[in-house]
């Protein structure tokens, strides 16, 4: 299977030692082909079957500041304020696909800022908030959604193992608070997205 990622960091960066490699194609394009290919290849786990069968994905993932994200969030949630990552689910596991197609995903939006301070409050590093918060959206694309406890613990569970076999495994108790919701995928069709938001209490 084939990833065309299209990554949009422009307007902001990170400062400090990563030198903006947090914000490459270069690091993101792997990590997430492998975290697709896990969900995809396990029969366990919850897939579309057009994911499953597509030579080619395609997502795009946008770095953006609080300003940015609150917009989005206003616009399409109608809530105030900055939040941690959105999703725009372009998927509809329908049966019009065409085999051999490249499948899109959807979109992927985090605020550095809240990835910065969530980081903080959490106490480990901008690495792991990011991982952390991409495979969250990244399984609401592939129409993970957590309406009750049970599927929520399936989903941080199912998080905590794409992390860990791409190295990067934050402390489990530090994410039992995290939550987010899901939108159709109908308004993807309007501006290329429905979204889905978390939130850390």
């Amino acid at each position: 299977m084939e990833l065309d990622l299209s990554l949009d960091a422009s307007g902001v960066d990170i400062d400090g030692p990563h030198n903006g490699s947090l914000l490459s194609n270069a690091t993101w394009a792997p990590v997430l082909l492998q975290w697709i290919d896990h969900v995809r290849s396990n029969p366990d786990l919850s897939c579309p079957s057009v994911v499953r069968l597509a030579p080619e994905v395609s997502l795009g993932l946008r770095f953006t500041d609080d300003a940015g994200i609150a917009e989005l969030n206003s616009q399409w949630r109608h809530r105030k304020g900055p939040t941690d990552v959105l999703s725009f689910a372009a998927l509809d596991d329908t049966p019009n696909w065409l085999e051999g197609a490249a499948v899109e995903l959807g979109d992927i939006i985090v605020s550095l800022d809240t990835a910065h301070q969530q980081a903080a409050d959490h106490d480990h590093s901008l690495r792991y908030e990011l991982h952390w918060l991409i495979s969250h959206g990244l399984l609401h694309l592939l129409g993970w959604d957590h309406p009750d406890e049970r599927s929520l613990s399936a989903m941080l569970a199912l998080q905590e193992h794409l992390l860990d076999i791409t190295g990067n495994v934050p402390p489990k108790d530090k994410w039992s608070n995290t939550c987010g919701d899901r939108v159709s995928p109908d308004a993807y069709n309007d501006e290329k997205a429905s979204l889905h938001q978390t939130s850390t209490s």
